[in-house]
């Protein structure tokens, strides 16, 4: 093999790695910082990861929202008429944040089945109600499994 070719051919093995590379990162960053949704059925029948963070939506029970003295925790319940899940947070709550309403929660599982929210999203006026609660609240009237892992 004469010596220009065999410069080109380890310059194409070269760019094929280096495009490797580069796309090899790419669904690295792409899969870490996908996030999931689940329902309160779906985080009770372990379906939920242990280890990754995730999305959580339901309606607030009524009467299950308890504040710490003292502290900015917040510990609620969230239901999709089936199944609740305890929800603890630190930091402010949201102004529409509210018993009965619809809102998401991101974090992760805690020990004991706990959800311990980074961030808590309440739904913005009177109609509203995030699209993935509603279609979890939908799917547990009718008793049928839904598409609430939707990314």
């Amino acid at each position: 093999m004469n010596p220009v070719r065999k410069r080109r051919l380890y310059l194409i093995i070269l760019m094929v790695m280096g495009i490797s590379a580069a796309a090899g990162f790419a669904l690295n960053a792409f899969n870490q910082n996908m996030m999931f949704f689940f329902s309160p059925s779906e985080v009770v029948a372990g379906k939920a990861p242990d280890n990754h963070v995730f999305r959580l939506g339901g309606m607030v029970v009524k009467g299950s929202v308890q504040r710490t003295q003292g502290t900015l925790t917040v510990h609620f319940k969230l239901t999709d008429n089936v199944k609740v899940v305890t929800v603890q947070h630190t930091g402010i709550l949201p102004d529409l944040f509210r018993e009965g309403q619809g809102v998401v929660a991101k974090g992760r599982l805690g020990e004991g089945g706990v959800f311990v929210a980074d961030q808590v999203l309440a739904k913005h006026d009177e109609n509203y109600m995030p699209p993935e609660v509603a279609g979890v609240m939908k799917t547990a009237a009718d008793g049928k499994p839904g598409k609430a892992n939707d990314p």
